[in-house]
């Protein structure tokens, strides 16, 4: 079991950025690939970005790629999103994310992950 609580969220203007952080515990933090996810009023959850065991390998949605980074301290069990040039359509609940099997292959992919927090609102006002 892990347990995740991410923090970090809240009101934005356009063009301006945010850090999440997403705080692990429970077993080894470097065993999980961790994710960010986000979920908008009336769409799906969906892939923001994704980073392996040791940060050797990340990934991320077209809509963020050079506007986001994902990175981790596994010494301080914690992985990071850092957001910059928002937009309003980057308006969700962020979830933080984490599984024991999912490959990097997969990291795209929410059912193939375990664990979730409870999620943290970014708000990007125009």
């Amino acid at each position: 079991q892990v347990q995740l609580v991410e923090s970090g969220g809240g009101l934005v203007q356009a063009g301006g950025s945010l850090r999440l952080s997403c705080a692990a515990s429970g077993r080894t933090f470097n065993n999980y690939l961790m994710g960010w996810f986000r979920q908008a009023p009336g769409k799906e959850r969906e892939f923001v970005a994704g980073i392996s065991r040791f940060g050797g390998s990340t990934g991320y949605a077209d809509s963020v790629k050079g506007r986001f980074t994902i990175s981790r301290d596994n010494a301080k069990n914690t992985v990071f999103l850092q957001m910059t040039s928002l937009k309003p359509e980057d308006t969700a609940v962020y979830y933080c994310a984490a599984d024991f099997t999912v490959s990097t292959d997969t990291m795209n992919v929410a059912s193939r992950y375990d664990y979730w927090g409870q999620g943290t609102q970014v708000t990007v006002s125009s």
